[in-house]
C-alpha cells in the first residue's frame, strides 16, 4: 500500500449534501457549508457521496462541485472526491477530472445495477487505479449497489494497485472490518459508512467516519472520532448516545431526504430541494424530524 502520513485520510470526512436553488446547483451555499465544517473542526469533506444525490447530477455538475470544494477547502481540510458511476466511461471522466483538480483522494463506488462478478471488480478497480497516483478507496455499499466486495477481491486489487489504500464500509458487518484489517494490514483505511456503527467500528480500528449526520452536527461527530483516537471511551460513549437518535433519523426515509429537511429547518440551507425521483419530506416525516431536532437540543421544543 502506498505510504500515507499518519493523519492522512483519517477523521470525520462529511459527505455534504448538494444544495439546489430552483433546480440549479447552488455553489455559494455549498461553499458556505464547507466553511461551516472547517470552522466546526471537521476533518474533511466528501464531495458527491451518496448524500449528495450524485445519480441525479450530470458529470459536469459533479465535476464543478469538486472544483468548488477544492477552491474553498484546499490546504485547510481534506477533500475526497467520490468519482464512481454505473458505467466505466463515466467513472473514468469523473476520476480523471478529480485527479487533475487536485483532490486528496478518490472514493469509487462499486458499479451499481450490473451486479458484476468479483473478477470484474478486480479489473475495474485496477484499471481506474492505474489512471492516478492519488489514494483510491473502494466504496462498499451493497444495499444501494446490489454488489458486495469480498476480502479476497480487495487483496487481489491491492496486489496490483499500490494506491488502493482503503474503503468506506456501509454494511452492518463488524467481522468484515476485522478481517480486512487482519489481512490487509492495520494501516488499511476503513471509514464508517453507517451512522449507528460509528463507535463500534472506530473501536475495532476504523480510521474515521463518512457520516451523513455530519451535515447536521459536524462538531460532535468529529469529537467522537477524536475521543476514540485519544482512548477516552467514556467521552466516546457519551457522544455515541447523544448522537443516537440523530443517526437513526437519517434513515427515516431515503437519505438525504431527512437530512435536507433538517438542514432547512436549522437554517443551514435556504431551499429543501431534490431532483426526481427524490422528493422532499412529507408532512408526517417533517413532524417526526422536528421531534428529533428538539430532543437533540437543536430547536426549541415549543417550535417542534
Amino acid at each position: 500500500m502506498s505510504a500515507l502520513a499518519a493523519n492522512a485520510l483519517t477523521g470525520s470526512i462529511t459527505p455534504l449534501i448538494t444544495p439546489l436553488d430552483e433546480g440549479r446547483v447552488d455553489h455559494d451555499a455549498y461553499a458556505r457549508l464547507i466553511e461551516r465544517h472547517i470552522a466546526a473542526g471537521g476533518h474533511g469533506i466528501l464531495v458527491n457521496g451518496t448524500t449528495a444525490e450524485p445519480s441525479t447530477l450530470t458529470i459536469a455538475e459533479r465535476n464543478a462541485l469538486v472544483d468548488t470544494a477544492i477552491a474553498v477547502g484546499r490546504g485547510r481540510t481534506q477533500i475526497v472526491a467520490a468519482t464512481g458511476s454505473q458505467s466505466f466511461a463515466e467513472t473514468v471522466a469523473l476520476t480523471d477530472h478529480a485527479d487533475r483538480a487536485g483532490a486528496d483522494a478518490l472514493l469509487i463506488v462499486t458499479p451499481y445495477y450490473l451486479r458484476p462478478p468479483q473478477r470484474g471488480l478486480v479489473e475495474y478497480y485496477c484499471a481506474l487505479a492505474e489512471r492516478t497516483e492519488r489514494p483510491v478507496l473502494v466504496y462498499h455499499i451493497p444495499g444501494r449497489t446490489a454488489v458486495g466486495v469480498d476480502v479476497e477481491t480487495l487483496e487481489r486489487i491491492r496486489a496490483r494497485a499500490e494506491n488502493l489504500v482503503g474503503m468506506k464500509h456501509a454494511v452492518n458487518d463488524l467481522g468484515f472490518v476485522t478481517e480486512c484489517l487482519v489481512r490487509l494490514g492495520r494501516d488499511f483505511r476503513i471509514f464508517v459508512g453507517l451512522e449507528e456503527l460509528s463507535l463500534p467500528m472506530l473501536a475495532v480500528g476504523a480510521c474515521g467516519l463518512m457520516n451523513a449526520v455530519g451535515n447536521l452536527a459536524p462538531r460532535p461527530v468529529a469529537q467522537l472520532y477524536e475521543a476514540v483516537r485519544a482512548g477516552d471511551l467514556a467521552a466516546a460513549q457519551r457522544l455515541h448516545f447523544s448522537l443516537f437518535e440523530l443517526n437513526r433519523s437519517v434513515f427515516f426515509d431515503t437519505n438525504p431526504i431527512p437530512i435536507k429537511y433538517m438542514m432547512k429547518r436549522l437554517g443551514l440551507i435556504q431551499h429543501n430541494e431534490h431532483r426526481l425521483p427524490m422528493l422532499p419530506a412529507s408532512a408526517e416525516l417533517e413532524a417526526r424530524l422536528d421531534g428529533v431536532l428538539a430532543r437533540a437540543g437543536l430547536i426549541a421544543k415549543a417550535a417542534a
